[in-house]
């Protein structure tokens, strides 16, 4: 098989893994190739805020294991490909040097056995670090089961390292993926944090310490392929932050790959807006001080699709609303809709100067069509009239009649 047909085979089977954000990483280039803070035109963001373009693709997909939801399973009848370590590396050379990309998303499907999986990782590392001197943006995939050894010098090697952990329960794993375990992955994360954190506390002591998975650690769950709800979800990403120190908790829309008597029918749309509002939840856990049993609870158990989870919250608590702009607390403010952290934070200050009328309120980047409705300014309700959670929510509505009308 020649070097484009593999090309064409990984990166295609590599696309569903939505877990490449570089957000956080600093590396600097101390003379060799590669720059994470250059300028890109792709998927992937860096410490700056700045796009960068990254190969995503997969050294091999010649997997053992047979998880029902992946279109790389054992069973799965498919053109099978594998890189060799030096391949990997040299076609990221070169596509480096022509420009096209700017940084390297490996992961793997396990081939042969997680430790002989997570060795040819290694080398492809160790070659790109050490002989081709690359210093850009390198985010690795962990093989959960790899002996510790080889996940602890692949960290040394690389930005970012993510853990899949694809369902929220076990029970969920063990029906889709019998041959993975929600503990096993737990495993890794934890070497991962105790080493991240080792290595921190020794950075501060000795400035030379080699910094270990800088970028910090990720994890992905598939949206859709089990019956799993939307509190479930929250509650295990929760978790995952509280236990783990994750960066980011990544979601994936379930895309039906393959037939399955325990998978969505292939004629199943991926639930897209269900995964816009559950990243827009994980976005209220670790900016708005939110917990997962507020944003739902077992009476309201998934999330609405009509209106963004912090609206739907505002409406089912009024007794919180309408609150005083002048006197609410920052935690206070943040659970406003249309107020976010920085707009907060601007309220606040001006307070101090003088209360804030609702003239002055619209010029303080708040998103002030929506916010209008929870708040009052220096007494004052935008419309005169009584705060009435139904009228709001029809007007929010995004095929309501009322959208073009004023509330009152």
């Amino acid at each position: 098989m020649d070097i484009l047909t593999q090309l064409d085979i990984l990166a295609g089977a590599a696309k569903y893994d939505v877990s490449c954000s570089s957000s956080g990483v600093t590396r600097k280039n101390q003379g060799g190739t590669g720059n994470t803070r250059s300028f890109g035109i792709c998927h992937a963001w860096s410490a700056d805020g700045r796009c960068i373009s990254l190969l995503k693709i997969l050294l091999s997909n010649d997997c053992v294991y047979d998880c029902r939801y992946c279109v790389n399973r054992r069973s799965s009848d498919i053109p099978r490909a594998s890189f060799s370590p030096r391949e990997l590396a040299d076609l990221t050379m070169q596509f480096y040097r022509r420009n096209y990309i700017e940084g390297l998303f490996l992961s793997a499907a396990v081939e042969k056995s997680p430790d002989y999986t997570m060795e040819k990782i290694l080398r492809v590392l160790t070659l790109l670090r050490e002989e081709y001197e690359f210093q850009g943006y390198i985010h690795v995939k962990v093989i959960p089961g790899a002996e510790p050894s080889l996940i602890n010098r692949a960290g040394l090697l690389c930005d970012r390292m993510s853990v899949n952990v694809e369902q929220p329960t076990e029970n969920s794993l063990r029906l889709l993926a019998p041959q993975k375990s929600l503990p096993t992955m737990y495993a890794s994360m934890q070497q991962l944090k105790d080493k991240i954190q080792e290595h921190k506390v020794d950075h501060r002591r000795f400035r030379h310490t080699p910094r270990f998975v800088p970028g910090g650690q990720s994890t992905q769950m598939i949206v859709g392929a089990s019956q799993d709800s939307d509190l479930t979800i929250l509650h295990t990403t929760q978790a995952l932050y509280q236990n783990f120190g994750l960066k980011r908790v990544y979601f994936s829309a379930y895309v039906p790959v393959n037939q399955d008597s325990n998978l969505p029918a292939l004629t199943t749309v991926p639930p897209l807006l269900r995964e816009h509002r559950l990243y827009q939840s994980d976005w209220l856990l670790r900016h708005y001080h939110f917990k997962a049993e507020e944003i739902l609870d077992a009476d309201h158990a998934n999330l609405e699709t009509e209106i963004d989870p912090k609206t739907a919250w505002a409406l089912r608590h009024p007794e919180f609303f309408p609150l005083e702009i002048n006197r609410a607390s920052y935690e206070e403010l943040l659970r406003i809709p249309g107020i976010g952290p920085k707009s907060a934070w601007r309220i606040t200050s001006q307070r101090r100067v003088a209360a804030i009328s609702a003239d002055h309120f619209k010029k303080l980047g708040v998103v002030f069509k929506r916010a209008q409705y929870f708040v009052t300014c220096k007494g004052i309700y935008p419309g005169n009239k009584p705060y009435d959670p139904a009228a709001i929510r029809r007007v929010m509505l995004p095929e309501s009649p009322f959208k073009q009308m004023t509330l009152f």
